[in-house]
């Protein structure tokens, strides 16, 4: 399966979104089509009012990131490129000519709609060595791993005592 980009008309997306969803769903679909992203971030916009202590009053908004596209994580078929092509409001898919290309790994992660959690061989708890960066060579303790599971807080003796420090996941080993 790979990301696919289809543009629609502009204020379509949702549309697009809740119409391929329900043909997916009628169809059985959910072996070819798999995930349907519209990627929006939240803004805080002032909406022009002012409350009692005469701030500006702001609201968060979602606002969307790539306007008149929608990701879709799809096999690429005859039958699928159809079923999209031919829904209300799409334009096409994004490609030279009508050959739809899927987004590289690097795209997907640039865009942030897919996360792959890095595969670590320690965990919390555990004795590791620091194999790169200014504290190379020190050895730790293991406090704490982050979500994503890009960076972990190690406790290391400096000076005479325990200090947490946060190095990148990939540079530390367990031993």
């Amino acid at each position: 399966m790979n990301w696919y980009v289809a543009h629609t008309y502009s204020g379509y997306e949702n549309k697009v979104k809740a119409n391929l969803e329900k043909i997916i769903e009628n169809r059985g679909l959910q072996s070819v089509i798999q995930d349907i992203r519209i990627p929006v971030e939240t803004v805080k916009e002032k909406d022009g009012t002012v409350d009692a202590d005469g701030n500006e009053v702001e609201k968060e908004v979602e606002s969307k990131i790539f306007p008149s596209y929608v990701l879709i994580k799809m096999i690429m078929s005859d039958e699928t490129w159809h079923i999209v092509r031919n829904i209300r409001g799409v334009t096409g898919f994004v490609g030279p000519g009508s050959k739809p290309v899927p987004l590289t790994e690097e795209e997907v992660a640039a865009i942030g709609v897919e996360t792959h959690l890095a595969e670590l061989e320690y965990e919390v708890g555990d004795s590791v060595e620091i194999t790169g960066g200014a504290l190379k060579g020190f050895v730790g303790t293991v406090e704490e791993i982050s979500k994503d599971r890009k960076k972990s807080t190690v406790l290391v003796s400096m000076f005479g005592r325990e200090t947490p420090v946060e190095i990148d996941s990939d540079t530390a080993k367990r031993i």
